[in-house]
């Protein structure tokens, strides 16, 4: 059933597009305005099936079965979040369609690495006509909440510390002032009561350890509400870029935030840059982890690039933003 009690629209027939759309992103917004978006897309010439998201983690079982009933084209109407659950739905499948995007969270931190804009008319222009570009996936192997080993896969960025405690309090704000705000908020109010750990890493057998905040495995270049982390990252060079963050001050942290908005931070004493293509965190105590957004459990954690693994529709000819 749809969200406003009628029934579902059928699966897609082969080659069609599928709208996979999270009503409850935007702060609920993209629910309640999801005809206007429609007859908008519509108007465009961009037209097809409709497919709602009713609970987390739905979005990866519609986009699965979407993509296994023959659609072509899958235009993902949510945030980051949503663009999680749809890789996580595709990962793995022979003959996947295309996806697009229509962003509509409050971080879109995932289209801004490919100039996807927030614009309904601008984006669906993208979903029929621009080119496709076949991305890396992150495949993470963690221990999951309830003690269990897990695996899921990430679109954008990963880390592990602070920064998964910081997107766990940015969501369960309202966002109400925006993604921009609501990440400022949460990492201040964060960093205020959290402590460096002894974290042991490994980039392709390269190691590092010591006193941490933060170690972030970067496919994307931005995360938090427009922070530019990893300002080089490629996202289809079949590497992470893998940000570490040392034992800051608030002092350090105050002055470097503006600098990672303008991605002008690095190099910086406290922070060092490698990149790889399989990456492994330990801790003396378990830390939080966080995909794209997302917070499904603690280290130990290791991260391995997927390349080519989905194929995203971005503006015609763009190279990834600058």
């Amino acid at each position: 059933m749809r969200p406003d009690g009628s029934p579902r629209t059928p699966p897609a027939e082969p080659g069609k597009c599928v709208f996979l759309v999270n009503p409850a992103s935007a702060n609920g917004s993209t629910g309640r305005r999801w005809p206007e978006l429609a007859r908008r897309a519509a108007a465009a010439g961009l037209e097809g099936d409709t497919l709602f998201s009713e609970r987390p983690g739905h979005l990866a079982e519609l986009a699965r079965k979407a993509a296994l009933g023959g659609a072509g084209l899958l235009v993902v109407v949510g945030g980051d979040g949503s663009v999680h659950e749809v890789a996580n739905g595709l990962v793995g499948l022979a003959g996947q369609p295309d996806v697009a995007l229509v962003p509509r969270g409050t971080g879109w931190d995932f289209s801004r690495t490919f100039g996807i804009s927030r614009t309904i008319d601008e984006a669906v222009r993208v979903a029929l006509e621009g080119d496709v570009r076949t991305i890396d996936l992150g495949r993470v192997s963690y221990r999951a909440w309830d003690g269990t080993d897990a695996t899921a896969h990430f679109a954008n960025v990963a880390s592990a510390g602070m920064s998964g405690a910081i997107a766990k309090r940015a969501n369960e704000t309202t966002k109400a002032l925006g993604g921009r705000a609501s990440y400022l908020w949460a990492i201040f109010a964060v960093f205020s009561g959290w402590q460096a750990s002894e974290i042991e890493l490994s980039v392709d057998g390269e190691r590092r350890s010591g006193r941490m905040f933060d170690v972030v495995v970067a496919n994307g270049r931005f995360f938090g509400g427009g922070l530019r982390i990893c300002p080089d990252a490629k996202p289809d060079d079949a590497l992470f870029d893998v940000l570490t963050i040392g034992n800051v001050t608030k002092r350090d942290l105050v002055l470097t935030v503006p600098k990672i908005y303008r991605g002008t931070h690095l190099p910086h004493p406290k922070a060092e840059l490698l990149r790889g293509t399989t990456v492994s965190v330990t801790s003396d105590t378990p830390l939080p982890i966080e995909l794209d957004g997302e917070q499904p459990g603690t280290t130990p954690v290791t991260f391995d690039v997927v390349p080519q693994a989905l194929r995203l529709k971005v503006p015609r000819s763009a190279k990834v933003s600058d």
